[in-house]
This record gives structure tokens, sequence and C-alpha cells, in this order.
């Protein structure tokens, strides 16, 4: 279970080669059994880098590497190695289908998986149970719909979706924004529980202060990107 960036390039598209560069020659590892966090200014390209680490998103250059595994921009991803990897997002309110209950969003890599083309709750009532109580979510608040939970019920629902497939690379995008300190802590540990079973977890974050009493260890994008030499931006 790991995660490695080798040499990611991102140029913003139409942009200028030089003005718009905002990933260069980036080299990053995150190896079984490690939380890593990352820091860095907004707009400074920190969500790009993970969704290009997610495969969600191809690099100009550079390899994107599960378990080993290389990926060029533009290769192939065969479902096993996309089901492998969990990510969270930075908005759960955009994230969240709002027409789904918490239940179905969290069961839906399971349903998914099983090639369903709709969430099926009731199947996985086990592993949805499981999830729950990870999650700290009451359990009938699974029969309520995004709009009718809180910001920080929704964001652990999406933190316990990421995880229902037992992902071996967990990537977050300031998971813990706009959440109050106990919702910060209990999404945190669900991130750090998963590390501890031997996933690869990168979290970029702003709450640094929070993030890195749980870190194994700290990154700071400008160490890692070269464009910031030229941009200012990272």
């Amino acid at each position: 279970m790991s995660l490695e960036l080798r040499d990611v390039a991102f140029t913003h598209p139409g942009a200028d080669q030089a003005a718009g560069k905002l990933l260069d020659r980036v080299d990053l590892a995150v190896g079984a059994g490690e939380m890593v966090g990352l820091r860095a200014p907004s707009a400074a390209g920190k969500s790009t880098l993970l969704r290009i680490a997610a495969l969600m998103v191809p690099a100009d250059a550079g390899t994107v590497l599960i378990n080993g595994r290389g990926f060029a921009p533009g290769a192939p991803v065969p479902r096993e190695v996309r089901r492998s990897v969990g990510v969270v997002l930075q908005s759960p309110r955009a994230a969240a289908d709002p027409r789904m209950r918490l239940d179905a969003l969290i069961s839906a890599p399971l349903s998914f998986r099983e090639g369903w083309w709709r969430p099926h709750p009731r199947r996985h009532a086990g592993r949805l149970a499981e999830l729950a109580e990870l999650a700290q979510l009451d359990p009938e608040l699974l029969h309520r719909y995004p709009h009718q939970v809180s910001d920080g019920q929704l964001q652990r629902a999406m933190v316990a979706r990421a995880l229902a497939l037992d992902p071996d690379v967990l990537l977050c995008d300031e998971p813990t924004a706009q959440l109050d300190s106990e919702n910060t802590a209990a999404v945190l540990g669900m991130l750090a529980n998963r590390a501890a079973a031997g996933a690869a977890v990168l979290i970029a974050s702003h709450d640094t202060a929070a993030l890195s009493g749980v870190a194994d260890r700290m990154l700071d994008l400008a160490g890692i990107n070269r464009a910031g030499d030229r941009t200012g931006r990272a």
C-alpha cells in the first residue's frame, strides 16, 4: 500500500507555459501505514496535486504509482486500481448528491463494485452499520438527506464513503475545513485509523495545528514544487 509521484508537472489549460505552470517536477511518496500532511496556501496547487494523485486529472508529465504500479498521463486505469484509492473532497456539500440519503451515499461504492447502477443500502446493512459506527453517526441520521444534517455530520458520512472499500491509498483535500474542533478530531481520527490499518494517507489542509498532531510527517508544497521558484504561488 503506497503512493508515489515522480516528476509531476501541470500547467493550467490554455495558459502560458511559464506563467500558467502550477506544478513542476513534484516528487512525493507516502508509504504503507503512513499519514502525511501537505500544507500550502490557497491557489498553490495542492488540490490539483491530490486529483492527479487520485488519477482523476492527468498531469502534463510525470508518473503516479499506486502500490508500485505506474501510470503515465492519460494512461488507462483499471477499475481495481481506482477502487483501491479513496478520495475525500474539500466540500462535502458539493461532493454529495442532494437527492441521496446518507445510507445511499455511504453504501454507493459497495453497490457500484457489484455492478449495480444505484446504491442498495439494505444489501450492505452490515458494512453500513460498521461505517456509521466508525463515523460516529447515529443510525437515525442515515435516513436523512444532506440538507437535513450538519456540515460535520455530512463530512463524516463522506469520509465513511471513502473508506467503504478499505482503500490502499486515501487522499483528502481539506477534510476538516469549516468543522468545529469535535468534528475535526472525529474526522482526523477516522483517517488515522485507516493509516494504522496499513493505508497510505495524504491530507492537504490549512489546519496544520490539528493535522500535525496526528500526521507522521508534514510536507510543504513549496519545498517539493519547483514551479514556486518562478511563479511565487507555491
